[in-house]
């Protein structure tokens, strides 16, 4: 479960921003989580709620997790579509010349803290 990794590198991050911006309690950060990233948000959630036991600026703070939709653009065609539904394969000029636009990000989008 790589999702425990990804949660303790994300309290990481938000207290290298503290060192500059001091924060006494967090209520809730917001991640964005691309739909085909690799990531899943179940896991996310249950790697958070064990982590945020354990500390206490985090303690009781929610994670809220807001989910990105994967599109992948033809090269060929310029055309483009959903990527869970056709993959690689462009529906419009059945082209593997394919590039996913968005979809595996992976980011902080907000902190709610005091």
């Amino acid at each position: 479960m790589h999702e425990l990794s990804i949660i303790e590198n994300v309290v990481d991050t938000l207290y290298d921003f503290f060192e500059n911006e001091p924060v006494r309690k967090v209520h809730s950060v917001t991640l964005c989580v691309g739909t085909v990233s690799g990531v899943v948000p179940r896991y996310l959630t249950d790697a958070w709620k064990w982590f945020v036991k354990k500390d206490e600026v985090f303690r009781d703070s929610e994670l809220k997790i807001e989910l990105l939709h994967a599109y992948t653009t033809c090269l060929d065609c310029g055309e483009e579509y959903d990527t869970v539904q056709y993959a690689k394969i462009c529906p419009h000029c059945h082209s593997e010349n394919t590039v996913l636009k968005t979809g595996n990000e992976l980011y902080i989008k907000e902190i709610e803290a005091e």
